[in-house]
């Protein structure tokens, strides 16, 4: 699968030229979404609600801000003491390149930075940790007409200060501004 996931990512930035032939709007073109990300960890399953506000410069290039408020908490016992790990939010900024497929379908990478605030609970006891992450990832873009589609993707954050990984998945609807 990793495999599969970089060579997408590689084809997204090394094969624009071949997408020349796609019309797209000259100038600034704005977007937003809004869906459901999964992150999955050794230590936990957590959902977030996730929106993102973008711009993109030119058909290849933009930028996005994302922002998620855990909704989905996993709890777990250890010894017969029960435990909970929550997510409390994250927020992030990416460069994006985009490799347009045809004029409803493209391909994405991004690269970034974020901060994530996790919280556990254990026997009553509380403890909240802050992470700051490079994230990288791919996915794609499919609009259903000109403004209206679907967004599915996949990031990976690569916690500073030995923190560990993170694979998040995400579904969203998405609309050209």
């Amino acid at each position: 699968m990793r495999k599969v996931i970089l060579a997408a990512a590689a084809l997204s930035v090394f094969a624009l030229p071949a997408a020349a032939q796609v019309v797209q709007p000259s100038g600034p073109t704005y977007y937003g979404s809004l869906g459901y990300s999964q992150l999955d960890h050794s230590d936990g399953n957590l959902g977030a609600v996730t929106g993102r506000l973008g711009a993109k410069f030119n058909p290849y290039f933009g930028v996005e801000g994302e922002g998620s408020i855990g909704v989905k908490d996993d709890d777990f016992t250890i010894a017969g003491v029960d435990g909970k790990i929550e997510h409390d939010y994250d927020l992030a900024a990416y460069a994006v390149g985009t490799m347009p497929l045809t004029p409803n379908f493209e391909l994405f990478a991004r690269g970034g930075y974020g901060t994530t605030r996790i919280k556990g609970e254990l026997g009553g006891l509380e403890r909240k940790a802050d992470g700051e992450s490079w994230n990288y990832g791919v996915g794609a873009n499919y609009y259903f007409d000109g403004q209206n589609g679907l967004r599915g993707d996949w990031t990976r954050r690569d916690f500073t200060d030995d923190g560990g990984e993170v694979d998040v998945y995400s579904v969203n609807y998405v609309r050209r501004f």
